[in-house]
């Protein structure tokens, strides 16, 4: 219940919105997620780690962004986004919070330590999540559309 209602205040912020679904921001969307998921992998092979991370939670969050736009959904807020990912859609949003977190971790402070394994990790963690949303958006009907932005709606308590 918790959540809910920092979704609510979210929205009565005005960074929370039922929109129109949208085809092209979806793809657009869809496309930076491939080149952020790209960038990470040429950074990882360069050795840049800190900044392979930093793309591949942006990889996931662009899929994510997708996802949501495809259902009407607009939402300003990296944390808000990521539970109406659960609460929305019924996905499970444990990897791109733990994407989230190092991200943040790696690009705000310099005491982390990051491996090239660790980063290869990331890497398929965000692959797989990508796959999932991939797969989850290509099947969306527009029933299934209209019930997920009636299911935000409540959840936001938009009357």
């Amino acid at each position: 219940m918790k959540r809910t209602g920092f979704l609510g205040r979210i929205h009565r912020e005005g960074k929370l919105k039922i929109v129109e679904p949208s085809t092209e921001i979806k793809d657009a969307y869809l496309q930076r997620a491939k080149e952020s998921l790209s960038s990470g992998k040429a950074l990882l092979e360069i050795g840049n780690l800190k900044d392979s991370v930093a793309l591949t939670y942006y990889a996931m969050y662009h899929t994510l962004l997708a996802l949501l736009f495809r259902a009407g959904i607009k939402c300003e807020n990296h944390t808000a986004r990521i539970i109406l990912l659960k609460e929305v859609f019924g996905i499970d949003n444990t990897e791109i919070s733990k994407a989230k977190e190092e991200r943040i971790d790696k690009q705000y402070y310099v005491d982390f330590e990051v491996t090239k394994d660790a980063v290869k990790e990331a890497i398929r963690a965000a692959e797989d999540f990508n796959n999932l949303l991939f797969d989850f958006i290509e099947k969306l009907t527009e029933a299934r559309i209209n019930e997920y932005r009636e299911k935000a709606k409540k959840i936001i308590r938009i009357r």
